[in-house]
């Protein structure tokens, strides 16, 4: 009887990333854990960049607009004063905010904190993105969300930027970014290449 009434009471702190690459879903599943959290009556709290504005200045919003109220930060210590009395804290667009991030969610985690994390493992050249790829190694439990290749329906491998924009952060949509396949995605950077190559012989 007390076994199962401490297992009601004692919720362990845990870290759960949802990755993947554009348009596969990933604020979607985060919008959904974190909707089921607050139904449960627990005390929810999201997180986003404030340089995110790109369907609100303020609410998280998948792209199919759902959305639900988020506070915008600018470093990833800020989590940590926002977040008291908290029993679960979401964050998105995550590879946006800066490397301390990982320390963070283990404080929220080593607290009794769960805290659900969504944002892109790669950038627009398939190199693994801010600190999303250190977070997947501390994570309890990692989710690879898949988009579907625009160019042949395969599940998708990263996502590929159509602009030529060589930044690593650019906010985009579906006229700045298409998701691949591996094998699409390795075509279309040798492509990028080769355009790019094009270009700087046609300048000269």
């Amino acid at each position: 009887m007390m076994e199962n009434i401490y297992r009601e009471t004692h919720r362990p702190g845990r870290i759960e990333v949802i990755c993947g690459s554009m348009f596969s879903g990933k604020t979607e599943e985060l919008i959904r854990r974190m909707k089921r959290a607050k139904f449960a009556k627990q005390k929810v709290e999201i997180f986003k960049p404030a340089i995110d504005t790109r369907y609100s200045d303020e609410d998280v919003v998948s792209h199919d607009h759902n959305a639900i109220p988020s506070t915008p930060i600018d470093a990833s210590a800020s989590i940590l004063l926002l977040s008291s009395d908290i029993d679960v804290v979401g964050i998105d667009e995550a590879q946006f905010l800066d490397e301390s991030l990982v320390d963070v969610c283990n404080q929220l985690a080593n607290r009794g904190v769960r805290v659900i994390i969504a944002g892109l493992d790669m950038d627009f050249q398939g190199v693994p993105f801010g600190p999303i790829p250190a977070l997947c190694a501390v994570a309890d439990e990692v989710t690879k969300v898949h988009a579907i290749c625009v160019k042949c329906g395969a599940l998708a491998y990263a996502s590929h930027r159509l602009v030529n924009d060589r930044e690593q952060v650019m906010l985009g949509e579906k006229q700045e970014y298409e998701p691949l396949c591996r094998e699409c995605f390795q075509k279309a950077l040798l492509d990028d290449k080769r355009n790019a190559q094009s270009r700087n012989l046609f300048e000269k």
